[in-house]
């Protein structure tokens, strides 16, 4: 199995969001039924949790490529980690999403928002944030204080949100995790941890437009990919996986 963006990251996921301003519903019934529907076309989804009031569905987390539905107080969520195809994710988010006003009763009256995120995985053992504010932040104002006397980079995680409508409720969002903690910094003992690199496209629903929720996330998924190509790749993902294999 292999990711489409095995070229730049370990894993590659695609997850998808569901916001709702009013309590969904769970009732064992109802959400055994909902679970069991999506089971149905997915039957490798065995793994039943429930934990501090979220229930969730799984396929094995150990396979290389997997997929999960949670539900929790306000949002249903769902992800499908190193799918072979963007439209093999989406099929199983569209899936969810057709099959949630049905057996849940959610209704776009309450919805708060829709989501989707691409998210990429890059293993680095050293320091992230050194690294990140190599590629990401090299000569910019915000890095001068690196410069300092002693100063060794400990938090560098950008995250910058945009507003791609004029009403501002189509809202694309990119961000930067590092995993280096302090200890490691100290004693520059690293371990084989991940850089991730998020690109969310969100969509508020504030005036409750006429049109299905699995449409929207096509929207968004349309949007994603395409700046995806535009931007992530090259302005984002290239810099740091050729950083890391420089200091391989």
């Amino acid at each position: 199995m292999s990711n489409p963006y095995s070229s730049f990251c370990e894993d590659f996921y695609i997850n998808m969001r569901l916001g709702s301003q009013m309590n969904l519903p769970h009732a064992r019934e109802t959400v055994l039924h909902f679970f069991e529907r999506v089971q149905k076309q997915y039957p490798a989804m065995t793994r039943f949790r429930r934990n501090d009031g979220e229930m969730s569905l799984e396929e094995d987390r150990e396979k290389e490529g997997y997929r999960w539905l949670s539900m929790e107080a306000k949002r249903l969520s769902a992800g499908h980690v190193n799918p072979d195809s963007i439209k093999e994710a989406l099929d199983f988010h569209q899936l969810t999403l057709q099959m949630a006003p049905h057996h849940l009763g959610i209704s776009p009256l309450e919805l708060d928002y829709i989501d989707i995120l691409f998210g990429f995985d890059l293993v680095f053992s050293g320091n992230h944030d050194d690294l990140v504010a190599e590629t990401m932040l090299k000569d910019s104002p915000l890095a001068g204080i690196s410069e300092e006397p002693g100063a060794r980079a400990i938090d560098f995680q950008p995250s910058v949100t945009v507003a791609l409508s004029e009403d501002c409720r189509l809202q694309a969002r990119v961000d930067v995790i590092t995993r280096t903690n302090s200890y490691q910094v100290r004693t520059g003992e690293y371990s084989d941890d991940t850089i991730s690199v998020y690109l969310v496209m969100r969509r508020y629903w504030g005036d409750r437009p006429k049109i299905a929720f699995e449409v929207m996330l096509q929207q968004l998924a349309d949007r994603a990919e395409a700046m995806t190509h535009s931007y992530v790749i090259p302005q984002i993902l290239r810099p740091i996986s050729e950083a890391i294999a420089s200091r391989s």
